[in-house]
């Protein structure tokens, strides 16, 4: 069993176990489909998978054995980016992903194609980044399941996604090249419970390491190239991460689960688990890879 006590003793002692990428990163905020969300990424070929998680979490034989456990508190302020950025510092020119438990990458074709493959690709395009769009997961039936969270009953929205021009405060608010602000989904839905700034669902969360590199609060980078969408030639590969999180929060928070009786409208569609449902609803895009 692979396990550090702390985020520095993993600093101090853990970056031979990121010395090879691509690596899963997943931050344990409950234990909530914890162990199939370590298991996905693990199918999809990452090398290395690392949960940050609490001690009191619990994970069953065969992941103790494959998984890198780092203890780690993801109440504490800045939780998040302090541990992807140390990662950072300990993986140069890795490919790095993060999600929090419930949350499943999808790409373009990830039922045939390894993430492996899918990112020596897109390196070749001369790519450090890829965009992803956090897609909501719930379940349609809440009396049956009242944290909203079901693999085999799992709904998404079909529509009501949108972009808008993200401004840059540092030039006169005109729109930032490349770059735009993405909605929709519950976030979009039952906006009134949720603050400004967690609205968006856009996520830059696969991406190469490099000094200097850092993930901001708002799930963007401090190199402003790491945060377009595509380069300036073509349409580049984008993903989706299935996440039931919105979902489980609005749920589990007093001041929006009483009036939120169903998450279920005109637009919900059951979940395939499939890449080729989300590249149809145009959730992601394969770019120039086929």
């Amino acid at each position: 069993m692979k396990k550090f006590d702390s985020l520095t003793e993993f600093k101090s002692s853990g970056a031979e176990l990121v010395s090879k990428g691509p690596i899963a990163l997943v931050f344990a905020e409950d234990e909530t489909e914890l162990d199939t969300t370590l298991r996905h990424h693990q199918q999809l070929g990452f090398v290395q998978v690392v949960c940050f998680m609490p001690d009191g979490f619990s994970l069953p034989a065969d992941l103790l054995e494959t998984v890198v456990r780092v203890r780690y508190d993801m109440r504490v302020d800045a939780a998040l980016e302090t541990a992807v950025n140390t990662v950072i510092s300990m993986a140069d020119k890795q490919w790095m992903f993060y999600c929090y438990n419930a949350e499943y990458l999808f790409y373009p074709f990830c039922e045939t194609r390894t993430v492996v493959e899918m990112l020596a690709y897109h390196t070749e395009e001369r790519r450090d980044a890829m965009l992803s769009y956090v897609v909501d997961l719930y379940a349609d039936d809440l009396q049956s399941f009242p944290d909203a969270v079901s693999l085999d009953r799992a709904f998404i929205d079909k529509s009501g996604y949108y972009a808008l021009a993200r401004p840059d405060a540092a030039n006169h608010n005109h729109p930032k090249e490349r770059q735009l602000d993405f909605f929709g989904g519950l976030r979009w839905r039952f906006e009134e419970h949720v603050p400004m700034p967690r609205r968006k669902i856009d996520r830059v969360s696969l991406f190469r390491a490099k000094a200097g590199l850092k993930l901001r609060e708002d799930h963007t980078f401090n190199d402003e190239e790491y945060n377009t969408y595509a380069c300036p030639w073509h349409n580049n590969l984008t993903a989706s991460v299935a996440s039931f999180r919105t979902a489980k929060a609005l749920k589990r928070n007093p001041g929006s689960t009483f009036d939120i009786k169903t998450f279920t409208w005109h637009n919900s569609v059951p979940f395939e688990w499939h890449s080729r449902q989300l590249l149809d609803l145009g959730l992601m895009e394969t770019g120039q890879w086929f």
